[in-house]
């Protein structure tokens, strides 16, 4: 149990560390894309597309796990398209606020970083759920890919009974993405002000 706690307050603390770190380099760093109006707004525009994505789906996937995830195996829902749709569209997520900043580089940052650590969460997850659901979990990942949603795979209960208390909590997490886009244009705007100093320009 202490490793297992262990091994989340890691993680936890890892994705925060990168979070704070890419933060700060949008602080202080301005779009090159920005002599060119029309490219930048395409790339901020299709940052809030991913964003406005990743927020309800990560609020579909916290209606459905919200108070179960310990105890049950969820294949319905988000989690019947593939079986990891929380990180997926976390991902979209990400790198729609890395597109907010108008950059090619941030997003591009960011999904490298996705690629070389979540694989390993993500194994380590399934490998936590083949020892509670044993042959049952596995029957769905023979059945559900892994991080690529499917959709024609989709399936919905007629009724789920949610827990409102656990869904409310979830929500803050949900959308913190879009927030981010906020305070993306808030630093923007202070830059133009001369409020904030841009250290450097990226592409």
């Amino acid at each position: 149990m202490a490793k297992k706690l262990l091994y989340i307050r890691s993680r936890i603390a890892l994705s925060r560390v990168f979070a704070v770190a890419v933060a700060l380099v949008a602080l202080f760093t301005a779009s090159k894309w920005r002599e060119y109006p029309l490219f930048g707004a395409t790339l901020f525009e299709a940052g809030c597309v991913l964003v406005g994505i990743a927020s309800v789906g990560r609020l579909w996937c916290a209606l459905y796990i919200s108070g179960y995830k310990k105890q049950s195996l969820i294949t319905t829902g988000p989690y019947s398209l593939c079986r990891n749709p929380l990180y997926f569209f976390s991902l979209l997520g990400a790198i729609g606020v890395g597109l907010a900043t108008e950059t090619i580089m941030i997003p591009l940052v960011i999904g490298i970083a996705f690629a070389l650590y979540y694989p390993a969460i993500i194994k380590a997850e399934e490998n936590k759920l083949r020892g509670l659901h044993s042959e049952r979990y596995e029957v769905y990942c023979n059945s559900v890919p892994r991080f690529i949603p499917r959709a024609s795979l989709l399936t919905e209960p007629t009724v789920f009974l949610v827990n409102p208390r656990a869904f409310r909590k979830s929500m803050i997490d949900a959308l913190w993405f879009v927030w981010l886009v906020g305070l993306l244009e808030i630093v923007r705007a202070l830059q133009e002000l001369g409020v904030l100093p841009v250290y450097w320009n990226s592409y």
